[in-house]
C-alpha cells in the first residue's frame, strides 16, 4: 500500500500546504442543510416527517422512543457489553471529574460586589451517528460529562438504520447510562427539529456531537441563527498524525494508521517519518493489515488521499505536526513525553508504542469528541464546561457607586456616550459624593 510521500526539507511552500490540506467534504452540504432548516422553520413537524420518510425511511407517530424500548434494549445487551461500556464510563467520568467552572465572589472596588455564577445548561443535545457504525463510545463521552455537569434534560437523537427503527445498542448504553429520552432521528432534518424544537423535540441550547456533512453544516447553520442551538466544536471528518522514529513498531504504526481510515472514506491519515526505509516497512505492514480487514474497501479510500511525511528530525516533526494541528496525535519516538511537551496544537495526544488511540476512543478516560480541520489551534475537546455556562452579578452600594463613578464617567466621556456618563453621574450626585472615599486616583498603570 503505497502512500503519497514528501520530503518536507525538498518540498515548496505550496507543496506543504497541499499534503497538510483536508480532503474535500461534499460541496453541497452546506446548500443542502440550509435548504432543510428554512423548510423545517417554515413548515415545523410536516417538514422534518417528509425528510425523515425520504432520508431514513423511517417516520413514526412519535419520533420519541420509548421508555419501555430503552429499558428493553438495555436488557438485550449481553453482560460483557454491559460491563464494557459502565467500566468506559467510570474511567470518563473519573477524569472528568475534576472539570466545572468555579464559582467565586470578589470586591473590585470599595461597595462593589461582583460575582460569577455556574449554571447548567437547561437542556442539551446529544447526536449519536449509527450508520456504518454505531458509535456507543460517542453517547458514552457526552452523557457522562453532561451528567456531570447537572444538565436539566438531556436528549439523544440517533439515526435509524433505514426502515429499522434505532439502533438497539445505542438505546441500551442510554437506558444504562441513566437517560431516559432518545429520539429516532438524524440528518441535517433531525439536528433542524433538535435545534428549534418542533416535531416533539425539546429546543436544546447547545447540540454536541460528530455527523456527516449534513450534519456538521447544520449544526454550524443553527448556531448562527439568532435563538438557534448553540454548536459543541468544529467536527468534521476524523484525523489522525502518527510521528513514529525508525525502531518503532510498524505494525503498530500501520494498526493506528489503519484504525482511522476505516472510520470513512473522507478520514485523514497522515504519517511522520524520519527516513524512507521506515516508511516502506510500515506501507508493507499496511498492505498486510489491509488484505484481511473487513472495512477494507473504507480504508482503501481514506488511504488514497494520506501522505507519508520525512522529516529531518525531531524538531521538524514538531514543527509539521503543529502546522497540521491534528485532532489525533500519536507519537512513537525513543521518548515520546519529551517530544510532545513542545507541541501546541492537537486535540488529543497519545504517547508511547502501548498508546494507541483506540484505548482513548473508547476507555481510557479523556475525551473523544475532538476538534478536526485545523480548529486545534484554537480549542479542545468536550469538557463539563461545555455543559454549563456563567453569569457575572454586579452589586454596588450607595458608597461603591460613589466609589466607581469618576472612572466610569470619564472613560463614557471617552467614548462620548453621554447617557451611559449620566447614568452614573446621577447616582454619585445622589449618594452626595463629589470624589468619595476611595475612588482610584494617579492610576497610571492599569
Amino acid at each position: 500500500m503505497k502512500l503519497q510521500r514528501i520530503i518536507w526539507s525538498q518540498a515548496a511552500e505550496i507543496e506543504r500546504e497541499a499534503a497538510l490540506a483536508r480532503p474535500a467534504a461534499s460541496s453541497d452540504a452546506m446548500a443542502v442543510a440550509a435548504a432543510i432548516l428554512a423548510d423545517v422553520r417554515e413548515r415545523g413537524e410536516a417538514a422534518v416527517r417528509d425528510h425523515a420518510e425520504r432520508l431514513d425511511g423511517w417516520a413514526p407517530d412519535d419520533f420519541r422512543v420509548p421508555a419501555a424500548e430503552l429499558e428493553a434494549a438495555e436488557a438485550e445487551l449481553a453482560p460483557e457489553d454491559r460491563d464494557a461500556i459502565l467500566a468506559a464510563a467510570d474511567a470518563v467520568r473519573g477524569f472528568h471529574a475534576e472539570q466545572g467552572y468555579r464559582a467565586y465572589e470578589t470586591q473590585t472596588w470599595p461597595g462593589a460586589r461582583a460575582e460569577r455564577r455556574v449554571k447548567p445548561l437547561s437542556v442539551a443535545g446529544l447526536y449519536v451517528p449509527a450508520g456504518t457504525a454505531p458509535l456507543v463510545s460517542t453517547l458514552i463521552m457526552l452523557a457522562v460529562p453532561a451528567r456531570i455537569a447537572g444538565v436539566g434534560r438531556i436528549a439523544v437523537l440517533t439515526p435509524p438504520v433505514t426502515g429499522e427503527g434505532p439502533d438497539r445498542a445505542i438505546l441500551g448504553a442510554a437506558s444504562l447510562l441513566g437517560l431516559d429520552e432518545a429520539y429516532a432521528l438524524g440528518g441535517a432534518h433531525g439536528i433542524a427539529a433538535l435545534g428549534l424544537g418542533v416535531a416533539g423535540l425539546p429546543r436544546a441550547d447547545r447540540i454536541f456531537g460528530p455527523g456527516n456533512a449534513y450534519v456538521a453544516a447544520a449544526k454550524a447553520l443553527l448556531a448562527q441563527t439568532p435563538g438557534g442551538a448553540a454548536t459543541d466544536l468544529p467536527a468534521g471528518p476524523s484525523e489522525v498524525m502518527v510521528v513514529a522514529s525508525d525502531d518503532a513498531d510498524p505494525d503498530f504504526v500501520a494498526l493506528d494508521l489503519l484504525a482511522q481510515a476505516e472510520h470513512d472514506t473522507l478520514a485523514q491519515v497522515i504519517f511522520v517519518a524520519f527516513s524512507e526505509g521506515f516508511a516502506d516497512r510500515v506501507e508493507a505492514a499496511l498492505a498486510d493489515r489491509l488484505a484481511t480487514l473487513p472495512r477494507a474497501e473504507i480504508a482503501r479510500a481514506s488511504l488514497a488521499s494520506a501522505r507519508a511525511v520525512i522529516a529531518d528530525d525531531e524538531t521538524m516533526a514538531r514543527e509539521i505536526a503543529d502546522a497540521y494541528a491534528p485532532e489525533h496525535l500519536i507519537v512513537q519516538t525513543a521518548d515520546p513525553r519529551a517530544w510532545a511537551s513542545g507541541v501546541t496544537n492537537a486535540g488529543s495526544i497519545f504517547l508511547g508504542p502501548w498508546t494507541p488511540e483506540a484505548a482513548g476512543d473508547y476507555a481510557a478516560g479523556p475525551n473523544h469528541a475532538l476538534p478536526t480541520g485545523g480548529a486545534a489551534r484554537a480549542c479542545g475537546g468536550v469538557t463539563v464546561e461545555m455543559f454549563q455556562k456563567t453569569m457575572t452579578v454586579l452589586e454596588l452600594s450607595r458608597d461603591g457607586a460613589a466609589a466607581i463613578a469618576p472612572t466610569v464617567e470619564r472613560l463614557a466621556a471617552l467614548e462620548r456616550l453621554d447617557a451611559h456618563r449620566l447614568s452614573m453621574a446621577a447616582r454619585r450626585e445622589k449618594a452626595g459624593a463629589e470624589r468619595p472615599s476611595g475612588a482610584r486616583e494617579d492610576r497610571t498603570n492599569p
